[in-house]
Parts: structure tokens; C-alpha cells; sequence
């Protein structure tokens, strides 16, 4: 008997990711309940009756997360919708990114058995639950492309970096090793990307580098292109 309007959910999935030891790490629950019990998977979970999607996403953040809304800059990624993604339902989830600088550890919320980051390159050969593997991939691709043309890069950072700070995330989220001088040259001349500021990091042996800030823009005209261009 085919299912009515009355038996499709709609569930959120929270793809959080931040820069740990220099790599992309991304937010992994291991499920306490079936299906899929014991498999690592994206927090996430059913919206309420009256509640908004954006509103259901920090929730989730909050209750298996440990992230309060101030933490991370917030984006719909895509809605996975295929039949018989989860066996409970028909269920349609909405993919939010969530991106923020040194992230803390996650506490784990009751209804998960454990929460960890996880190193996106570690993830190879591990099976997530649901469609989640798909899912993550998506996400990472959407970041890895944002970073080409917006200035989303400036949310896995502190308010004051360097510009070595800065290419370490694109190095770390494009899995790539840019060169140095030309980086800063076409970050530091991009309008509205960053604001130079009138102090320097700390001495580390050589001569102190430049601090900076996020700039008023949020498009880089022209793109940071991974191909180099």
C-alpha cells in the first residue's frame, strides 16, 4: 500500500565543520537507537509541528552538538528526498552546513552513544548511517567551491589572523598546498575581503606577521580558484 502525505517527515541533518590539526573535521554521532544502531552518522533529527527548519537546526546543534547559535555561520546545503533513505518513513531531511572557528570538543546529548570530530580524510571505508556518506560529501564540495568565490573561508578563523592563517584554510579545506606570495598577493588586493590591522601576531623567531580581520565583502571579485587562475 503506497504511503499517504500524512506518513513523510521532514527531519534536519547538520553537517558542522571546523579546522583541527591543520585538517577538515567534521562532527560525527554514533547512533544509540535503531536503525542503524552503533553506526557513526550527521546529527540531526525531525523537525517539530511548529517549529522552523533554521530553528529545528540549532536545536540540534544545541542538543547533540553542544553549539549555541553564536558558534557557527548557518547555511541550507540541499534536501535529500529519495524513498526509502530511512526505513522508519518517508522521510525528507533538509542538509544545513554549519562552519566554526576551534570548535570545542561535543558533549554528548541522551539520545546519542557517543560524539567526536572526525578527520574528513580519515573517513575512508567508514559507512554512515542512512544516505549520510552522500550527504557529507555534498557539503564538503558546497565549502570547497564557497571558497572559490565568497568570503566564507574568514568563518573557520579567529577575529584576528594572518595571512598564513588564512591560506592554511584553503590549504586544509581544498587539500591543497597554494604558494605563499601569490596567495597574499591576490588575498590582500581582493576588495572587501579583509581589513589590515595596525598590530601584529606575536614573534614566533622571524619578523611578526600582519593581522587582519574580515573585510565588508562577501564575494571575491575575482575568485580564489583552486586551479590556481
Amino acid at each position: 500500500m503506497a504511503s499517504s502525505v500524512e506518513d513523510i517527515r521532514v527531519a534536519v541533518d547538520l553537517i558542522v565543520l571546523t579546522l583541527r590539526d591543520d585538517a577538515l573535521n567534521v562532527l560525527l554521532v554514533q547512533r544509540d537507537d535503531e536503525p542503524h544502531r552503533g553506526a557513526w552518522a550527521l546529527p540531526g533529527g525531525f523537525i517539530e509541528y511548529e517549529e522552523d527548519l533554521e530553528d529545528a537546526a540549532y536545536r540540534v546543534l544545541a542538543d547533540e552538538a553542544s553549539l549555541g547559535s553564536g558558534a557557527v555561520h548557518l547555511e541550507q546545503v540541499r534536501t535529500f528526498g529519495t524513498p526509502h533513505r530511512d526505513p522508519r518513513a518517508r522521510v525528507v531531511s533538509v542538509a544545513f552546513m554549519a562552519l566554526g572557528a576551534d570548535l570545542p570538543d561535543p558533549e554528548r546529548g541522551d539520545d546519542v552513544a557517543d560524539a567526536r570530530w572526525w578527520s574528513v580524510g580519515d573517513l575512508t571505508g567508514i559507512d554512515l548511517a542512512f544516505d549520510h556518506a552522500t550527504v557529507l560529501d555534498c557539503a564538503v564540495e558546497r565549502a570547497r567551491a564557497k571558497l572559490e568565490y565568497t568570503t566564507l573561508a574568514v568563518t573557520f578563523l579567529p577575529e584576528e589572523f594572518t595571512i598564513s592563517q588564512l591560506r592554511g584554510v584553503y590549504e586544509s579545506v581544498w587539500g591543497a598546498t597554494l604558494d605563499a606570495g601569490n596567495f597574499h598577493r591576490k588575498a590582500t588586493r581582493t576588495e572587501g575581503f579583509l581589513s589590515e590591522l595596525d598590530k601584529h601576531a606575536a614573534p614566533t623567531g622571524g619578523r611578526p606577521a600582519r593581522l587582519y580581520s574580515a573585510g565588508p565583502g562577501s564575494a571575491l571579485v575575482p575568485p580564489l580558484l583552486r586551479s590556481g587562475q
